[in-house]
């Protein structure tokens, strides 16, 4: 399978680690990745709150020179996913106001965890996983933007989602239930009032330990570097980390979760690396 991969700003800086997760996994599941050449930022979220034209005019641009390469596009920022989207359904629903002569690619815009979630790709994970994550208790976190508005992501089940369950579950781990799965985490307000991003990752953070989770996993940067670091604001000693789903999936299949990965989480990742402390290899099991 070949796939247009368009990173977007965050995984080439804060979450450059998604972005790697996310490589070497399409590599163990023979999917290969081809970068939009030249892409550039899809504009989220300054340009699109600034200027409608220029929050569209940006990722339109990328949209263009994904319809040239023919590949469906696969994108793992859930900020990045719903520019695009954007900007695909105004070129095809006016097409005039752009100026555009003719645009009707046969290319799907996918987010990461909608293609991890579908049913073969699921199948391919668990046959591949070598230590399942026995004893992890996850807090599934969606967060605002891979889901709504469905007018633009397409989602189907936006109240209430089960992608990031299937993929947790595909690995060994156990998604908990908890109220908070897409609330906002306030990312577009961490700076400007850093007052009411704490106060809603607190709520956040709290109703996933109520829930019995010693972790979170999660598709958006954003969130993912909000939560983790405004847990910590908070001070109250008991964070929870925050992963990314593509990095659970690496750690079942590659049967560790290396040093190098662990260091960049601002809290503590000792609830994953604990599922490798005493666990014996799939195919060791009696």
């Amino acid at each position: 399978m070949k796939l247009s991969y368009y990173p977007g700003c965050s995984l080439e800086g804060t979450a450059l680690d998604y972005d790697q997760s996310v490589r070497e996994l399409c590599s163990r599941l023979d999917i290969e990745l081809v970068d939009i050449f030249d892409w550039n930022c899809c504009g989220a979220s300054s340009a699109h709150m600034t200027d409608h034209e220029v929050g569209i005019r940006l990722p339109m641009r990328n949209m263009m020179l994904a319809a040239e390469a023919g590949h469906d596009i696969l994108v793992p920022c859930a900020a990045c996913f719903q520019r695009l989207r954007a900007a695909d359904i105004e070129m095809r629903t006016r097409p005039e106001y752009w100026d555009l002569s003719e645009y009707a690619p046969d290319i799907k815009i996918i987010h990461i965890s909608s293609f991890l979630a579908a049913p073969d790709t699921l199948e391919r994970i668990r046959e591949k996983v070598t230590r399942p994550l026995d004893g992890l208790q996850v807090a599934c976190y969606y967060g605002c933007l891979s889901l709504r508005h469905p007018h633009v992501t397409g989602a189907e089940n936006w109240e209430m989602p089960v992608n990031l369950e299937k993929i947790v579950e595909a690995v060994g781990a156990t998604a908990v239930k908890w109220s908070h799965r897409t609330e906002c985490c306030s990312g577009s307000l961490t700076m400007a009032r850093p007052d009411i991003a704490r106060k809603l990752v607190s709520d956040i953070a709290d109703s996933a330990r109520r829930g019995g989770a010693t972790a979170m996993v999660t598709d958006c940067p954003m969130c993912q570097a909000n939560v983790e670091s405004r847990q910590l604001d908070l001070g109250t000693g008991n964070e929870l980390p925050v992963f990314f789903g593509t990095e659970l999936i690496m750690a079942a299949l590659s049967g560790e979760y290396p040093k190098k990965q662990q260091k960049v989480h601002l809290v503590s990742p000792d609830p994953l690396t604990a599922c490798f402390s005493e666990q014996l290899p799939v195919e060791d099991s009696p």
